[in-house]
């Protein structure tokens, strides 16, 4: 069940081994670090979530799966009808959540911690845990720090790609950005080989003819048709390929070198959706030449179901950063839109 995709994580153990109260003392802890996390409890027992008589109550009774929400909270009971439910659960929370812990499901095979109770001497056969943690001693330290390296992995794992916008109008510029040369090369193809350094693949969005060297295999996406500007591009890329992460530049950012997208990557950490690069204290955050992780979709999603199309709003989401870029790398992020800007 472990993937790409689902940083769920199981905390198992016997009945009285101490689960629920080892993921209470996590879950301030990881709130703190800027990490939201949602917990899956298995319940063998069944389960009393309502109040019978209640409104929500009959209309779950009636055969409805009720949502319910009011002041600072709400709540989802949905009926069980078959197949595996844990599944389903997390791929409901896994595009809106950083952690999943799982208590409970021990014949499940998920990454998991297990916790010994007294008198036990080993976890059952099976999928080995990760980590085993006895009854006595810091189980909190220790829990913290093995999923500190654990998620640290995973945020790891989530794939990489790039993507190069082209086909804006190119009015200033008197012709199309992304096939002015330089040094005997055209912008996109300067681009498209610095993203190749760390990206597994690399695809073009939106209109124009490709230069003669990307014609034969350059991965073409046309721009989505229920979004307008830079926005249609990058949400193209992203429902094109949901589970990875994106490094978004556009064609008129001739001077995107290796070391500015060396620093992008390192300030990728778990709990942050997306880096927009700021180039001064006070200056704007850059959408392009950005890094967006795939949970940052739902947003953007979001925005274009509001008709809010500038990507620069993504950075009022709070699981967005904006750093201010390093001393020397400023350049990379210049737009070039004049004949007498452009490079030679």
């Amino acid at each position: 069940m472990e993937s790409p995709c689902c940083p769920a994580l199981g905390i198992c153990g016997y009945s009285g081994a101490g689960k629920t109260t080892l993921i209470e003392r996590l879950l301030p802890v990881l709130a703190r670090q800027g990490l939201r996390v949602a917990v899956i409890k298995h319940d063998v027992h069944g389960l009393q979530v309502d109040t019978p008589g209640k409104d929500s109550d009959r209309l779950f009774q009636a055969g409805a799966d009720v949502l319910l929400h009011g002041p600072g909270e709400g709540f989802y009971r949905f009926h069980k009808t078959g197949g595996a439910v844990l599944e389903k659960a997390l791929d409901l929370l896994t595009p809106h959540y950083d952690l999943i812990l799982v208590e409970g499901h021990k014949d499940t095979p998920l990454p998991r911690i297990w916790l010994q109770k007294a008198g036990e001497d080993s976890p059952p056969p099976g999928i080995p845990p990760l980590a085993v943690l006895p009854r006595d001693g810091d189980r909190l330290g220790l829990a913290q720090a093995l999923l500190a390296d654990w998620l640290q992995k995973y945020w790891q794992t989530v794939p990489l790609h790039g993507c190069v916008l082209i086909g804006g109008a190119s009015r200033r510029m008197g012709r199309p950005k992304h096939l002015i040369e330089r040094a005997g090369r055209t912008w996109l193809e300067r681009i498209i080989e610095v993203l190749h350094v760390a990206c597994k693949e690399v695809v073009v969005s939106g209109a124009g003819a490709l230069p003669p060297g990307l014609a034969g295999d350059c991965i073409r996406l046309p721009d989505c048709p229920d979004a307008v500007g830079p926005l249609a591009g990058v949400l193209s890329a992203m429902r094109w390929s949901p589970q990875a992460a994106w490094i978004i530049c556009a064609c008129d950012m001739p001077d995107f070198s290796e070391p500015a997208l060396k620093w992008l990557l390192d300030r990728r950490t778990p709990g942050v959706w997306g880096i927009m690069p700021r180039l001064g204290p006070g200056q704007p955050p850059e959408p392009l030449g950005a890094c967006y992780e795939p949970r940052a979709r739902q947003i953007l999603e979001r925005q274009k179901t509001a008709g809010q199309w500038r990507l620069q709003d993504l950075a009022l989401h709070h699981k967005i950063k904006t750093p201010i870029v390093s001393d020397g790398l400023a350049c990379a992020w210049r737009n070039i839109n004049t004949p007498g800007q452009a490079p030679l």
